[in-house]
């Protein structure tokens, strides 16, 4: 199955027949035990309690077929529109999957330095294999698709994210576990699975969990990372899994143009919905000085995936002009304002930076011409403040807000 994303033509391949996994137990999904893949599924996902595995495996803990919301959706932070999917549901065979990393022990040190097809052996040696990078989402969401797996919002302490790897012995990190009672999926090292990294590049293989300094976004458990197969590494290591491992491979493809690009004309449809979502502040400061007037439109690619629109608005005239811009991603013809960004009294312009996820907006006032920088950070967009320079004003100013309609 392909699913197909109106905002930006991104493919997820998710080619599998939805069907409940084998392993020898009775429970079997019923009808209606979970959607189908959706571009439009809701983010949570109630889950009747599944008829418990008849044999239970030590060490392990069972995860009954269900509904996992892949990646992020476009409205939640932060995300990385170029490696996750925009939070498309499928249903996930049940399986079973280690309490700890290898070697699966409470208070033992999780064993690294194994390239993949080393810890594909090891767990083969136990009558198991590597996990499906979806298998372990799903243990880390819960039945719940949980952004972390102690919750919604980040808490650097749970799992001691916001740092690199450490190795600390499984399960003293009392917090660190997800609703299904999966143990120490992130701050420690990073594991293994058994999937493919495709994400635009191919030959690499998806990396899960793990640590860095940046621990609101890896410590996510929609986060992955690829390496290279015959990778060994002292932050890389692996936890086991049995089951059909009939999950889909994420496939993405990544549409970039990599620039600021300027709209011939005003969308005449989407403009009014723009204008609509203005934040009050802006709207507000806007309507003081006079009837809102929009003026250009752009599109930003700051990230693959990622095709937020732009549109500068100005009211009033001479001194008491106001000008700048909204900065809106726009999902089904719907737009949801991320920032508004003042640009003094000139209609402002914009300049594209080498970096795609930074652009300037040039604008000026009585004291002259300024510039503020704009950055794009996992989905979020940022305004920084006011930097004033002697400028070419032939190449940077903006236009002064004229005093008539010429």
């Amino acid at each position: 199955m392909k699913v197909r994303r109106g905002r930006s033509g991104a493919l997820l391949a998710l080619g599998i027949a939805f069907a409940a996994s084998e392993l020898g137990c009775a429970h079997k999904p019923k009808p209606g035990d979970g959607p189908a893949a959706s571009a439009s599924a809701p983010r949570k996902s109630h889950i009747l309690p599944p008829t418990p595995p008849p044999v239970p495996r030590q060490g392990m803990v069972f995860i009954p077929s269900g509904a996992l919301v892949v990646g992020t959706p476009p409205d939640l932070y932060p995300r990385l529109a170029d490696e996750e999917v925009a939070g498309e549901q499928v249903i996930v065979p049940a399986f079973y999957i280690d309490v700890y990393a290898y070697p699966d022990e409470e208070g033992a040190i999780p064993l690294t330095n194994v390239a993949r097809d080393d810890a594909a052996n090891l767990c083969a040696e136990r009558g198991k294999r590597l996990c499906r990078e979806l298998e372990w989402e799903r243990a880390c969401k819960g039945p719940e698709n949980r952004t972390y797996e102690y919750g919604d919002r980040y808490r650097a302490d749970v799992c001691a994210t916001g740092s690199p790897p450490i190795l600390r012995p499984s399960g003293i990190r009392v917090g660190c576990r997800s609703d299904w009672g999966v143990w120490d999926l992130h701050g420690g090292a990073w594991e293994w699975t058994e999937s493919p990294f495709r994400r635009g590049t191919t030959g690499l293989v998806t990396v899960r969990g793990g640590n860095a300094p940046a621990g609101e976004l890896v410590g996510r458990c929609a986060n992955a990372i690829a390496r290279s197969a015959d990778t060994k590494a002292p932050s890389i290591g692996f936890r086991c899994c049995m089951g059909s491992g009939k999950t889909p491979d994420v496939e993405l493809a990544i549409r970039h143009p990599r620039k600021l690009e300027a709209r011939e004309r005003l969308d005449p449809g989407l403009v009014p919905e723009l204008v609509r979502v203005l934040p009050e502040n802006a709207r507000t400061a806007l309507t003081r000085r006079g009837a809102i007037a929009p003026d250009r439109m752009w599109t930003w690619w700051p990230a693959g995936n990622d095709e937020l629109t732009i549109l500068s608005l100005c009211a009033g005239m001479g001194r008491r002009a106001l000008c700048g811009v909204l900065i809106a991603r726009v999902v089904l013809g719907k737009p949801s304002a991320l920032v508004w960004a003042e640009g003094g009294t000139w209609q402002p312009m914009l300049h594209a930076e080498n970096d795609p996820r930074d652009i300037w907006l040039l604008g000026g006032d009585d004291p002259g011409a300024f510039r503020r920088r704009i950055s794009y950070v996992w989905g979020h967009v940022n305004v920084g403040a006011r930097e004033r320079r002697i400028v070419n004003l032939k190449e940077e100013r903006g236009t002064p807000r004229r005093t008539s309609g010429n």
